[in-house]
C-alpha cells in the first residue's frame, strides 16, 4: 500500500493533516455564519485555516525532501563519474588558488 511512500511518513502525515485541518477552517470561516455575541469569527477561522495550510507546506517540503533519492554511486557511473570528480577537484584546486593569491 504504502510502495510509493518510502520515507518521511510522518511528514507526509503532518501535511495532510494540516491541508485538512486548514482546508476544513477555511470553509467554514467563509460559508458558516459564526456570530457569537453579536461578534463575526468567519476571519478568525479564515485565518486559522491559511496558517494550517502554510504550515502543511513545512510537511510537504519535508516528505519531498526526505524523498530524493540519493546521486548514483561511482559505479553506476562508470568512467563518466570518476571524468566529474577529477574536473571538480581541479576547478576546486583552482578557485583555492586563486583565492590564496588575492
Amino acid at each position: 500500500m504504502c510502495e510509493g511512500l518510502p520515507h518521511c511518513k510522518i511528514a507526509l502525515a503532518f501535511a495532510v493533516i494540516m491541508d485538512l485541518l486548514g482546508a476544513s477552517a477555511l470553509l467554514v470561516g467563509v460559508f458558516a455564519p459564526l456570530e457569537i455575541r453579536g461578534k463575526d469569527f468567519g476571519d478568525l477561522l479564515v485565518y486559522t485555516g491559511a496558517l494550517f495550510v502554510l504550515m502543511s507546506l513545512g510537511g510537504w517540503v519535508l516528505w519531498y525532501s526526505g524523498n530524493i533519492e540519493g546521486l548514483r554511486s561511482k559505479k553506476e557511473l562508470g568512467h563518466i563519474g570518476s571524468a566529474v570528480d577529477r574536473l571538480a577537484r581541479n576547478l576546486s584546486r583552482k578557485i583555492r588558488i586563486y583565492r590564496s593569491h588575492h
